[in-house]
C-alpha cells in the first residue's frame, strides 16, 4: 500500500512538472509574440506619421 501511494505521488509530481513546463513555454511564446507585434505596430505607426502627406485630400462639393 505504501508503494502505491509513493508511486501515485511520483506520477502526480511528474504530471505537474510536464504541465507546468508546457504552460510556461506557451506563456513565454505568447509574451514574445506580443512584444514583437507591439514593436511592429509602433514601427508602422511611426512610419505612417513620418511619411504621411502634409496636404490631406478633401472632397469638393
Amino acid at each position: 500500500m505504501f508503494w502505491k501511494i509513493v508511486g501515485a505521488l511520483i506520477v502526480a509530481w511528474l504530471a505537474f512538472m510536464v504541465i507546468g513546463s508546457v504552460i510556461g513555454f506557451v506563456f513565454k511564446a505568447v509574451l514574445w509574440i506580443a512584444i514583437i507585434g507591439g514593436a511592429v505596430f509602433l514601427g508602422t505607426a511611426a512610419y505612417g506619421a513620418i511619411k504621411g502627406k502634409s496636404e490631406h485630400k478633401r472632397i469638393r462639393s
